[in-house]
């Protein structure tokens, strides 16, 4: 055949729909495709049906994806769709930018070329891979594009690339491009296998012929079969006697049959390999290439069997509790359709690969792949010697445990396929790792000046557990609910009980350094404290001496500190390494979390009331500090649970996340019916505020004026641009003079200017009025800067800010005295007052303005509502109407409810695709 040269389509019908088209690339191969029409929008439905118009193998459009008003739709689709044989005679296609433009042009040059044989003349493999030349040198695009779509019309028909070398002829020699249908004429030439006979072993493979006008399978008499076709075939066939033939030598090339005749019909006996090679092989090719292919019909309908599978796991020792470093013995037991089979016959049939086994009269078809992995499974547990620990740790395969949708209807459903049974004394400890019941009891030491609760002695008991199985541990108990005094009751167990010689390290945030040297103070007063901190601390060999010499029991120190002193901290073995706030070292990448990384103690502990704040990489970095290797490498845990769990929302895999995490991690929520807390009620209330009419235009004008710039900015620098609009104008939400940078004028005249500020006043000036206290929280520093001068110049109330840049004695002696209650309002800035401090004399919060993330101002708002509070807690939060706050505020409904989950995997704010970005800019 001669070679095709690439050429342009012609031009279109003068008469024909004109669509603008503009492409995103979502992912090599796959498109988001936009239309447009006179300037405006195509309805989704309305492309749909114009790119589909005449496209079968896509049901005409049936079964097409659409995100609003885009369509979804494959490098393979695109070229095909818009060839001669499929493109809508009444619409003609362009692109909107130049980058479209030359997308289409590429499409139309290689279309020629897709729809001709001749294509696998340009084409090679190499090293597992296609690769294009093009007869003309064409561009990278094209040939991109074109190796795309040739990848994706194979993978759609079922064929692999390792398929791809013996089916080269094929498609030179007219199997190209691939057909659903092979009929000549009205015939269809097939393929049949027929079982064999009662008294015999041999199948049969022959070529039968199929005619429309009878349901008949035609095959040559016995005394033809050997006679060329064109002899044996009836005179009203013998017209298709040269197309009949050809199509036989297609499908016998394609089974690859050695010594066999295309010139008369294949009548072929097989022995049970031979048959069982084409079933697992060579007759889903043939199928996936469009070829007819008859089996016998009890083999077509037998479903995939898989085989029942029973096996008792037990402790090795005769203590009567198990040891997590006993060994583990095995018994199996295997059955199919209710016959037993030996562990060695089971071997025998894994091995020889059988998916077709006869049992008396009835006929089974293994799942093969399942079998492969019970075998493997079989083999691993008893060469490797698993201990107990490596049973509760062990990802057992889902595929062994979770019966596949076929069998869900099965009679035997109570009957599971992979039943595992674990003897008393082995369950008991499973119990204990998993449920956290069962704890061994633990006296609490003599000195502790405090009585635990009893969920709090729990976990007191599971630290000690944990340390003495050598696990490391997270205690994720809400804010308020007592992790400090946990731990402080396990570290003089520790010196106390355990007489151990090495130091404890506790790091925090530099906000609860004061909170901690506090609660040391005031439950183990009997623990030697040192507190390793500010610039005049110990340093290298100075501080290797003073621990020699004074044995402090517990060192304090921060995670800046820690960053900075890392190089001779990490040569320093602790007893303990305890994370305080350990979200601090959820990013991975920075020189704080990897300076805390480097620490090394006999148990590494975190505390955080907010295990997962934002991304479950933050899950990875903690668990790195705590039990280091167990979720793997970060790009392992990336592959396996972040994509499937943070872009598909997959169910199935954060059910394996947490049954994987759960032994390390204790989380109790004041929620908790059964920790019988008696806190008092929590109320919140959202104080809706309209913009002013200043406020109103400013913002109207702010966002005319940024997105006339928007343009001209790559998608990158668009986003960042967008982000940096979206906090100014929660800043003019607040008041428009920090918008415009102002300075502050009269009081009154600062509160007609902004409605949200002078609600938040009102408000504060009824609760001091009544003779209550209450927190305000606000991210901007310059808002609370305005709320003083505006409570000062008004009530001659000097209020004080807490922000990141106070000392550490004022700050705790600013707690001290709200506490106390010498002064009525504390302003917070939201970062600097949102963790570590116990604020209970108040009972208002207060937020200013909303946060991106709700586990923070939950946080924040846990300073008023936790253990010791004794007033009912009234939440007050500040919303602008039809602004960003609105929106954003509906958001963090939606993330509140998602963050109720164990494992969080909602998108933030800095997450969001532009277009939603660009949404919530929006004046409502």
């Amino acid at each position: 055949m001669k070679d095709l040269q690439l050429r342009k389509v012609s031009n279109h019908t003068p008469f024909a729909t004109v669509y603008q088209l503009s492409f995103e690339q979502l992912k090599q191969g796959l498109y988001s495709v936009r239309a447009f029409e006179n300037g405006s929008v195509v309805s989704g439905e309305k492309l749909t049906s114009a790119f589909f118009f005449r496209y079968e193998p896509n049901f005409y459009g049936l079964h097409a994806e659409l995100e609003e008003e885009a369509l979804l739709i494959t490098a393979v689709e695109l070229l095909e769709c818009l060839s001669p044989q499929f493109k809508h005679p009444f619409v003609h296609f362009v692109g909107v930018t130049e980058e479209d433009a030359l997308l289409l042009e590429s499409i139309e040059q290689v279309q020629m070329l897709w729809n001709s044989p001749s294509l696998w003349n340009y084409i090679e493999m190499f090293e597992d891979e296609l690769v294009v030349h093009l007869p003309n040198g064409e561009s990278d695009l094209q040939k991109e594009f074109l190796t795309t779509a040739i990848y994706q019309k194979l993978a759609k028909r079922g064929l692999q690339l390792s398929d791809v070398p013996s089916l080269i002829p094929f498609f030179k020699e007219g199997g190209w491009p691939l057909q659903q249908d092979r009929t000549v004429g009205h015939l269809k030439v097939a393929l049949r296998l027929n079982e064999p006979e009662e008294d015999s072993e041999e199948w049969l493979l022959e070529t039968v012929i199929l005619s429309s006008s009878s349901s008949k399978h035609w095959t040559p008499a016995v005394r033809k079969r050997h006679l060329p076709m064109n002899e044996a075939l009836p005179d009203k066939w013998k017209n298709y006697s040269e197309e009949i033939r050809q199509t036989q030598k297609q499908m016998l090339e394609l089974l690859m049959l050695d010594n066999v005749s295309d010139e008369s019909f294949l009548h072929m006996p097989l022995s049970d390999a031979e048959v069982r090679t084409l079933l697992r092989d060579k007759f889903v090719k043939l199928t996936a290439l469009g070829f007819e292919v008859i089996l016998p019909g009890w083999l077509k309908e037998l479903r995939k069997t898989k085989m029942r599978v029973r096996v008792n796991a037990q402790s090795g020792s005769q203590k009567s509790m198990a040891g997590l470093d006993d060994i583990l013995s095995f018994r199996w037991e295997l059955s199919i359709g209710g016959e037993k089979i030996s562990p060695e016959e089971f071997r025998k049939i894994v091995d020889e690969k059988r998916e077709f086994i006869r049992i008396g009269n009835e006929w089974f078809r293994m799942d093969a792949d399942w079998m492969a992995k019970v075998r493997e499974l079989m083999d691993k547990a008893e060469k490797e010697n698993w201990t107990v620990k490596e049973l509760v740790f062990r990802e057992i395969p889902e595929e062994l445990l979770n019966p596949s949708l076929e069998e869900e209807e099965d009679a035997e459903q109570d009957d599971p396929l992979f039943a595992f049974e674990m003897q008393r004394s082995l369950l008991a400890y499973v119990n204990q790792l998993q449920e956290k019941q069962g704890l061994p009891s633990v006296k609490l030491p003599k000195s502790l000046n405090a009585t635990l609760r009893p969920y709090q002695q729990q976990g007191f008991e599971w630290l000690v557990f944990m340390r003495n199985q050598q696990f490391g541990a997270i205690l994720a108990d809400d804010m308020g609910l007592g992790k400090t005094v946990q731990l402080i009751s396990y570290v003089l167990h520790l010196y106390e009980v355990l007489r151990e010689k090495k130091p404890t390290l506790i790091v925090c945030p530099t906000s609860v350094l004061g909170n901690w040297q506090k609660e040391l103070a005031r439950f183990a007063p009997t623990l030697k404290v040192h507190t390793h901190y500010s610039s005049s601390r110990l340093k290298d060999e100075e501080f290797h001496h003073f621990l020699l010499k004074e044995s402090p029991q517990v060192v304090l120190s921060t995670y800046g500190t820690i960053s900075q002193d890392v190089e001779f901290l990490d040569s320093i073995h602790w007893a303990v390494v305890t994370l305080d706030e350990a979200q601090n070292i959820k990013n991975m990448q920075t020189m704080q979390s990897k300076a805390i990384r480097r620490l090394h103690g006999d148990h590494h502990i975190a505390l955080t009331g907010t295990p997962i704040e934002n991304r479950l990489s933050e899950l990875w970095a903690i668990f790195d500090f705590i039990h280091r290797g167990y979720l793997g490498s970060f790009k392992k845990f990336q592959d396996e649970f972040i994509v499937p769990i943070e872009r598909e929302d997959s169910d199935q895999h954060k059910t394996r996340l947490r049954a994987k995490i759960r032994p390390f991690l204790l989380r109790r929520t004041k929620n908790d019916p059964e920790l019988q807390l008696n806190l008092p009620d929590k109320q919140e209330t959202k104080e809706f505020c309209p913009l002013t009419e200043e406020q109103a235009a400013l913002y109207e004008g702010y966002i005319q004026e940024s997105l006339a710039g928007l343009e001209q900015m790559s998608p990158f620098e668009r986003k960042g641009r967008i982000l940096q609009m979206l906090s100014k104008l929660k800043q003019l939400c607040n008041h428009p003079a920090l918008y415009l940078k102002e300075p502050f004028s009269d009081a009154r005249i600062m509160l007609e200017r902004s409605m949200k500020l002078k609600r938040i006043v009102e408000l504060t000036q009824e609760i001091v009025e009544r003779g209550e206290q209450c927190l305000i929280f606000t991210q901007y520093i310059g808002m609370g800067h305005l709320l003083q001068h505006c409570f000062f110049e008004l009530f001659d109330w000097d209020v004080p800010f807490l922000t990141g840049s106070m000392r550490k004695e004022q700050r705790d002696a600013l707690v001290e005295a709200f506490q106390a209650g010498d002064f009525p309002i504390f302003l917070l800035s939201l970062k600097a007052g949102g963790t570590g401090l116990n604020l209970t004399a108040a009972n208002h919060v207060l937020h200013a303005d909303r946060w991106w993330n709700p586990a923070v101002e939950n946080q924040a708002t846990d300073r008023a509502y936790r253990i010791g509070q004794t007033q009912f807690v009234q939440v007050h939060k500040f919303i602008t109407i039809g602004t960003i706050e609105e929106k954003v505020d509906q958001m963090l409904e939606m993330k509140s409810a998602l963050s109720a989950e164990l494992i969080q995997s909602s998108q933030w704010l800095t997450e969001l695709e532009e277009d939603k970005l660009m949404e919530l800019l929006k004046l409502g």
